[in-house]
């Protein structure tokens, strides 16, 4: 059970409360993470256009992008995220066994030269901020500046919902599970 109510959207700012329905027409129901964050209504309203930007992207591509929330998922033991960014790399082309092996990539043979620098540079950021030098050469040998600023602000934003998501023990919609 999460730490926090969920805040629903009868009770909820009217800021939150077009969230929300935007939410409802877009996808069908408002996650647990929204519900968290509906406390905050100007902080959750810019955090879910953060968000959709980052998802939508821009040069990064989106198979990549999702490999990386995955693995910042499962470094920080956030069964939420993994679980909506699975159902999300298997609509980019990302396969169940790649995405299974998410935790074991520097020894899988299932990624490619791109997708593992992604995800070694995913890995350093997430748990060290710090990047090797080799890290950031061997991305920057594949990758432009813009994607590797990209794809920085989404290692970030991810870790800092990964956070909130299991600090506060907010838990799995049914859907998922």
């Amino acid at each position: 059970m999460a730490r926090v109510s969920f805040v629903e959207k009868t009770q909820a700012h009217s800021m939150v409360k077009d969230l929300y329905q935007r939410n409802e027409d877009r996808r069908g129901f408002v996650t647990n993470l929204g519900k968290v964050m509906g406390h905050c209504p100007y902080i959750g309203l810019n955090f879910e256009r953060m968000g959709n930007s980052l998802r939508r992207g821009e040069e990064l591509a989106p198979g990549l992008r999702e490999l990386s929330i995955l693995c910042v998922g499962h470094l920080t033991q956030s069964e939420y995220e993994f679980a909506h960014h699975s159902t999300l790399a298997l609509q980019c082309g990302i396969s169940k066994q790649q995405i299974d092996e998410v935790s074991q990539w520097a020894t899988s043979k299932l990624f490619n030269e791109e997708e593992r620098a992604v995800l070694g540079y995913t890995e350093e950021v997430t748990l060290d901020i710090r990047v090797k030098d080799e890290t950031y050469a061997r991305l920057r040998s594949l990758f432009s500046e813009h994607i590797i600023v990209e794809l920085t602000a989404l290692i970030g934003y991810y870790c800092m919902v990964c956070r909130i998501l299991v600090a506060l023990q907010v838990e799995l919609e049914a859907r998922y599970r």
